[in-house]
């Protein structure tokens, strides 16, 4: 008998209704769990991306949002506070495998040809032509890598029906004091970790900048014809991280690797792969309605390759 009045008094213990300040601290805690279990998500498997240019069209257009694979190249903690132009410290999980030539690659904007380092954080979005050890070489437009036609992405698109010709130089080429233009570029030779760059008074402008973005500062100096790094006569310079080369899909209106040059390994966020929302974006979000109207359905759950 005792112990059937023990049962029921624990029952009646379990039905008493939850307070009110019991249900405010559980609304709360789901909430928690919910924004960590985003976070980590966003942080270690899936980035988004919202595509502000028209350099990858008509693989990609203006105005779409991209899903972001980011543990296939290993993901990362957080590399700068959301909003600014702060660096964080950061660490990197391994990578399933290396960016391969073709991939659509989302990558952190390394800066201009001859800058040190960007002066905002952005990420780029282009597609993946040569990885460390390559050779680019690009003839009226047409891409070659290793000596083989690169093969063309089906949405490849050109503006300009005007070829620039070989030996018509533009200066804002990369590298600095190369005789290419955007049409007839190359050959260069994607740097590899590990490969030994002779230096000379000759192309030691080519390579100032990567080694200055090495050391994280400027190192790179020429007293006469002496060459110096960090204040030390060389002759040399061993490179210490892979670099990839990067295009756009719409060729003729792209500013790429070969206006800026080399990504670095340690810049890449992850591969696209997926639309999952796309509109105007020249339509202003105060007119929500009409932006509203602009959605492409047709793009929406569409996978990029």
């Amino acid at each position: 008998m005792e112990l059937f009045k023990k049962k029921e008094k624990k029952e009646e213990k379990k039905a008493l209704p939850r307070t009110q300040a019991q249900r405010f601290i559980d609304f709360w805690k789901n909430l928690f769990f919910a924004a960590l279990a985003a976070l980590l998500i966003k942080t270690f498997l899936i980035e988004t991306s919202r595509v502000p240019t028209g350099s990858m069209e008509t693989t990609i257009m203006v105005g779409d949002f991209l899903f972001v694979n980011k543990f296939i190249y290993g993901s990362t903690s957080p590399r700068a506070i959301p909003f600014t132009n702060v660096v964080l410290p950061y660490f990197q999980l391994p990578a399933i495998r290396d960016p391969r030539p073709g991939d659509i690659v989302v990558f952190e904007y390394p800066g201009d040809r001859d800058e040190l380092r960007p002066v905002e954080i952005n990420n780029y979005v282009k597609r993946c032509i040569g990885k460390p050890g390559d050779t680019i070489y690009v003839s009226d437009k047409v891409v070659f890598v290793n000596g083989k036609e690169f093969q063309r992405p089906s949405h490849i698109q050109y503006l300009n029906t005007y070829v620039t010709p070989k030996g018509v130089v533009n200066p804002r080429i990369f590298p600095a004091g190369s005789q290419f233009n955007e049409d007839n570029y190359g050959p260069v030779i994607v740097p590899k970790k590990g490969d030994v760059i002779p230096l000379s008074i000759e192309n030691v402008e080519a390579w100032r900048t990567i080694i200055d973005r090495e050391f994280d500062r400027r190192v790179v100096t020429v007293e006469g014809r002496q060459i110096l790094i960090d204040g030390k006569p060389v002759k040399s310079y061993t490179i210490t991280k892979d670099y990839y080369f990067m295009m756009g899909d719409n060729r003729d209106d792209s500013a790429d690797s070969r206006f800026w040059g080399f990504v670095p390994r340690d810049k890449i966020v992850g591969q696209a792969f997926l639309i999952y929302w796309s509109w105007d974006p020249s339509i202003p979000f105060s007119d929500f309605f009409k932006l509203l109207g602009t959605v492409r359905i047709n793009r929406i759950a569409k996978i990029v390759h």
